[in-house]
């Protein structure tokens, strides 16, 4: 008779546990396998990194809602306690975030350098007023139809911009500053000449974002800037979420591999061509949208503002922010532009500064020594701008934490 066969063990969970469960020891002079050697193999309930990962996360989601929260609330009840000077400097700070974001998917992400940001900017604002004064539009339709103009702008230039790179895109687009100043002084009918012209306020759903007809809200009057601080926040937020879907998607990736590797994308069936002259479109209609509400805050258009200083200091507020980042682009745009209106502000406070029209260092002049002295010491000490320097400190909060946990479990062990 034969021996019988002897039931295979059985594992906790229930299943039959065979010889194939053990590896087999190598032959001699074989190559030891990774898995073989100590340590190599660490089952999963022994790591404790994924579940601290884990449990870390869930604990983000709530504090980041909680600041998100915390931060929409303090932005909704800016205008209740602030006055119109500070009212107006953040509309610029938002109008500007606006652009930086547009340039910043340009030249940030693509890798594509830009002088001529500033045109786009005059093409919004100029088309604006020209299509609800002259021709009559709702200006709704007319800010919406201003950002399209601004895009079809981009797009008569995409296939330079789609062909050119580094510093010969930038001589190019530095050719549209001197064109679009020669149009805005000289065609008058359209552009007012050296004096500009009128912004018509804004009317939507009823409501006029000027300073009549009156309106008080919880016993404070909500004139012109109060009414535009809601309109920035909706679009600084829209822009922001649009460019960040842009950067955290397919188009995103394809835009940092042509910035890092062209000849790579090329071989991995990006259209690079097409890339670059459809991310010039992109940034051009955010520049019209930040023209657009800079128009509105200002109320006036002048050539002046839309000069060959106005485009550098784009390019200031993606390298002081970071550059492909759009919290980057957003920090570095409230820097720059707060800078020269604090600046004026308290000028007579501030030792070096001169009172604008009095001689000395202006409190514009001071602003761009200060920021250009930033941008210098980014390159220098911080390459990922301000957003750089936030994932750094926040890095090494979360090393601080993870110490503080495990500290009393390897105290427990021993």
């Amino acid at each position: 008779m034969s021996e019988p066969t002897p039931a295979p063990d059985m594992s906790a969970s229930g299943t039959p546990v065979t010889d194939t469960d053990t590896p087999a020891a190598p032959a001699p002079g074989a190559p030891v396998p990774a898995a073989s050697t100590p340590g190599a193999h660490i089952p999963a309930h022994a790591s404790a990194a994924p579940a601290y990962g884990v449990r870390t996360r869930r604990v983000s989601r709530p504090v980041r809602a909680a600041l998100w929260a915390v931060l929409l609330a303090v932005a909704v009840a800016v205008p209740f306690y602030l006055e119109g000077f500070w009212l107006q400097t953040g509309l610029f700070a938002m109008a500007a975030a606006i652009g930086a974001i547009g340039i910043n998917l340009l030249t940030g992400a693509t890798g594509q350098l830009s002088l001529g940001h500033a045109f786009f900017l005059a093409v919004g604002a100029y088309s604006y007023v020209y299509l609800s004064s002259d021709l009559g539009l709702p200006t709704p339709l007319a800010a919406v139809a201003a950002v399209a103009v601004a895009g079809v702008s981009g797009g008569l230039f995409s296939p330079i911009a789609g062909r050119l790179k580094g510093a010969y895109l930038g001589i190019a687009t530095l050719a549209l500053i001197f064109v679009g100043q020669h149009i805005l002084f000289n065609a008058e009918p359209v552009t007012g000449g050296f004096n500009g012209r009128p912004v018509p306020p804004l009317e939507l759903f009823g409501l006029v974002f000027a300073d009549t007809p009156e309106l008080v809200v919880l016993d404070v009057p909500f004139g012109s800037l109060e009414r535009l601080w809601f309109l920035g926040i909706a679009l600084l937020a829209g822009a922001a979420l649009f460019a960040r879907g842009v950067l955290r998607g397919r188009p995103g990736l394809a835009m940092n591999t042509i910035r890092d590797h062209e000849i790579a994308a090329g071989v991995m069936g990006v259209p690079v061509a097409r890339y670059r002259a459809g991310v010039f479109v992109l940034s051009s209609m955010y520049g019209g949208l930040a023209g657009v509400l800079v128009a509105l805050v200002f109320q006036q258009v002048v050539p002046d503002y839309f000069g060959m200083p106005l485009s550098l200091d784009y390019l200031a507020m993606i390298v002081i922010g970071g550059l492909g980042s759009v919290a980057g682009a957003i920090a570095g745009a409230a820097f720059v532009s707060l800078l020269p209106q604090l600046l004026t502000r308290y000028s007579d406070a501030l030792p070096l500064v001169a009172e604008p029209g009095s001689g000395g260092v202006s409190p514009a002049e001071a602003a761009r020594i200060l920021y250009g002295a930033a941008v210098v010491a980014v390159v220098l000490f911080l390459p990922g701008g301000l957003a750089g320097l936030a994932t750094r400190l926040g890095r090494v909060r979360l090393k601080e934490l993870r110490w503080a946990k495990s500290a009393p479990a390897q105290a427990s062990r021993r």
